[in-house]
């Protein structure tokens, strides 16, 4: 199979492999973070495992079916197509699908010719239905030099939709920083649900990302920092600003939230005890939503300590590693 992690946390992944299969082992490294992977077992395996208990830090597999030589680039793309026939008996036609190629190394062909022809060649021998934004199966194709790795397996055993795991948004012109994309793909992979119209507490809000977010998602938002917001968040009546810290805000007696989100930058483990504090001003049904910073060494350590604080007054219902995460996981 094909695994691919944030080189920065390739340790951490490979200690997931290990310990859902000890026997495999990473055969070969197709740019940072990409690796190909010598299985013990069937694919599948290890993927319902997954499916049914996520990785943290692995972000996205899948299996290598067809292994093809490119003899030439201009044939390239005539030779994919001719090798579908061989994987055509696999698919679902009532399912949609979508294909994911990614390159790597020396080749310059272009993923998005190679998406194209092949969706088309896949609908004509199958019918199945093209969907590339909700597909239930996904035929990943991924080159490296002069081979293609092709492979079959249904979306919910890639660990992600996207191929790579790496899940993009559109720069909208009201974003305020970077750190919104973070919380869209929290929302996205977690598949949180926010009530209409609920009570959210933004915690270390400045300088408005995740509440400008929150906000768009119909939100009642109180934004907590002692530093300013953005302007463009200042005339919005369904927010709140409390320029104080967490703790000042605490000890004013807060209200009852739905959703508590935490992206500050201080130690995972001060963090973690900061959300415990709070944990009663959440309604038996609300959620949170935090980021871990983790430090350069020692991190396994440091995240299971958060998780156990945590685990006091929370039930942690998922993390992960993900693509707008950089030296963190988002819990």
């Amino acid at each position: 199979m094909i695994l691919t992690t944030n080189p920065s946390f390739l340790d951490l992944a490979q200690a997931e492999l290990q310990r859902a299969q000890p026997q495999a082992q990473l055969v070969q490294e197709f740019a940072p973070g990409v690796w190909r992977v010598a299985l013990p077992q069937d694919f599948y395996v290890l993927a319902e495992m997954w499916r049914q208990r996520p990785p943290i830090f692995v972000r996205h597999i899948c299996p290598i079916l067809l292994e093809i030589p490119l003899v030439g680039e201009e044939t390239a793309v005539a030779t994919l197509e001719s090798a579908l026939v061989e994987l055509v008996d696999l698919v679902d036609p009532s399912q949609p699908f979508s294909v994911q190629t990614r390159t790597f190394g020396t080749t310059s062909l272009k993923p998005f010719d190679i998406n194209e022809a092949l969706a088309a060649t896949m609908q004509q021998q199958t019918g199945a239905p093209l969907d590339v934004r909700q597909p239930q199966q996904i035929l990943s194709v991924v080159i490296h030099d002069q081979t293609a790795y092709l492979g079959l397996s249904l979306a919910l055993h890639t660990i992600s939709d996207w191929a790579g795991g790496m899940h993009r948004f559109a720069r909208e012109p009201e974003q305020i920083s970077r750190a919104e994309f973070k919380l869209l793909e929290a929302l996205t992979v977690f598949r949180m649900t926010l009530p209409p119209y609920g009570i959210a507490l933004d915690l270390g809000a400045a300088p408005g990302g995740w509440t400008r977010i929150l906000h768009k998602w119909q939100q009642y938002v109180t934004a907590v920092d002692p530093a300013a917001l953005h302007p463009s968040l200042k005339q919005e009546r369904t927010i709140r600003h409390k320029r104080m810290t967490a703790e000042e805000y605490r000890a004013e007696g807060p209200d009852k939230f739905d959703l508590i989100v935490n992206d500050m930058r201080q130690d995972a483990r001060d963090s973690a005890r900061l959300m415990v504090q709070y944990a009663p001003y959440l309604y038996p049904h609300g959620t949170a939503l935090m980021t871990f910073k983790l430090p350069e060494n020692g991190r396994r350590a440091v995240i299971d300590h958060a998780f156990n604080i945590l685990q006091t007054a929370y039930t942690i219902a998922g993390a992960r590693q993900l693509f707008h995460n950089r030296s963190e996981i988002t819990v």
